[in-house]
Order: structure tokens, then C-alpha cells, then sequence
């Protein structure tokens, strides 16, 4: 935990992602890579030169055999307050509308429902779990199924709710957020969602993961080459600080 501690502070400076005084909300899906957002920013909340407050929030998408009572209890040992966003997500896209794709209206429909709770309780900047592969991984997306060079921003403000949006883990590899989930016994939710691991994305992964065989240092030149561009927003303030290839492999 101490390196994901580490490289969650460099890439919060690297891109100037919180202020003094900030409330930040994390959206806690109750995977590991929220999970390991979620206790990264309240240690970080205790010792960062610039204070600011941490708060879950969980959109429950009314799906049978979700339980977050286990996310509850870890963010009272983390001593971070802990909001639960009911709605009938699942119900709309699988029930009512039978969605053969539901990937991204389930997303929109969580970030409207989650972005409105924000506005309510007077926050206005989330971090969302987005780490160092799901960055990569966009990139191919985008490029293969899109046809254009993209990928979500590092920070991005959102003016139609007033919200802004970090992801203070793009320098943190998922075998790392997998090792830190196992070790600190992480309360993940089981996601009983019939598309779960059915996805474009999926396929994508898996590409990235054959290509590796080959080219080792592959999702290494992606993500440099998405800094040096650089992609809108994504020159951080020192090249020089982009996470090194002993850090985000393991």
C-alpha cells in the first residue's frame, strides 16, 4: 500500500488534482479499484500539505445480491462518511428497455445519479478508480472502435453540474490494485451483472495482454506516448515524473 500511497500522491501533484479545503467524494462501485482509491485518499487526507476531507458514495443499482454492507463497515474503520444512492438502474436497462449493449447507458445513468447526490451534498470534485491499464486500455478503445486518438482526461471539469473529476490512480498498475485488495482482505462487492466480462473492453484487455507477449513494454509506450502528445490535459507538470516501468508492472 505504501507504493500505491506514493505513486496516488505523485500523480494528485503531477496534475494539480486537489486544493486546499476540498471535499472529495469517491465513487465506490465496491470493486477493488474504488476500494483502493477510497483507502489511498483518506491516508493521503491525513499527512497532504493541502487538508482535505474525504466521502463514499455508492450508487446501488438495485441489483439482487449486491451487499454493501461490507463497504459500509470499512469506510467507519477508514473514518470516512459513507452515502448510499439507491436507484433502479439495473431494473431500467436489463428489465424495461433490455439492453443488448447496456455498458454505456448503465454508465450514464450511474454518473448522472452519482453527480446529482454530489450536487446535494454541496461537493463538487469525485475521484473515480480509473488506473494506469484502464487508461491504456481506453486509448485501444477509442482508436480501434472510434477511430480517433482519445481518452478520458486525468482531470476533467464538468460545467453543466459544476463537478470535477480525478483519477488519482493512473499511475498505479491493476496487478498492483489486485495485490493491495488481496493483502489488505478489501470488502469487493460481487458484481452479479450479466454483461460483467462480456465487453468490448474485455476483448481489448485481453489483446493488450497477447501483445505483451511480444512487446513487452507496450502499455509503457502507450501511456508515454499519451503524456508527450500530449492528449488534451495530459502533459503532467514534468514528463520526467511519468511512473517508470519498475513501478506500474508489477
Amino acid at each position: 500500500m505504501k507504493k500505491i500511497l506514493s505513486l496516488t500522491r505523485r500523480c494528485v501533484e503531477d496534475y494539480d488534482m486537489i486544493q486546499a479545503g476540498d471535499r472529495v467524494a469517491v465513487g465506490v462501485s465496491g470493486g477493488k479499484d474504488s476500494l483502493t482509491l477510497l483507502a489511498a485518499l483518506a491516508r493521503l487526507s491525513r499527512f497532504y500539505p493541502q487538508p482535505f476531507t474525504v466521502e463514499a458514495f455508492t450508487v446501488d443499482m438495485g441489483m439482487a445480491g449486491m451487499d454493501f454492507s461490507g463497504v459500509e463497515d470499512f469506510c467507519k474503520e477508514l473514518g470516512v462518511p459513507f452515502h448510499r444512492i439507491p436507484t433502479q438502474i439495473s431494473h431500467v436497462i436489463f428489465e424495461t428497455r433490455k439492453e443488448k449493449n447496456p455498458c454505456a447507458l448503465c454508465a450514464k445513468m450511474r454518473r448522472g445519479s452519482l453527480h446529482q447526490a454530489l450536487v446535494e451534498q454541496g461537493i463538487h470534485k469525485v475521484a473515480l478508480g480509473h488506473h494506469y491499464d484502464d487508461a491504456v486500455e481506453t486509448f485501444f478503445l477509442s482508436l480501434f472502435y472510434e477511430g480517433r486518438l482519445s481518452c478520458f482526461q486525468p482531470v476533467t471539469y464538468l460545467d453543466r453540474s459544476d463537478v470535477t473529476q480525478i483519477r488519482p490512480l493512473l499511475y498505479v498498475s491493476e496487478s498492483m490494485i489486485r495485490d493491495a485488495a488481496r493483502r489488505l482482505d478489501l470488502p469487493v462487492v460481487h458484481n452479479p451483472c450479466p454483461a460483467d466480462g462480456y465487453t468490448k473492453r474485455q476483448e481489448v484487455k485481453e489483446l493488450i495482454a497477447r501483445l505483451e507477449g511480444q512487446y513487452p513494454r507496450l502499455k509503457e509506450y502507450v501511456f508515454s506516448a499519451m503524456q508527450r502528445l500530449p492528449l488534451g490535459d495530459w502533459g503532467p507538470r514534468e514528463l520526467k515524473r511519468r511512473p517508470p516501468t519498475e513501478e506500474v508492472g508489477k
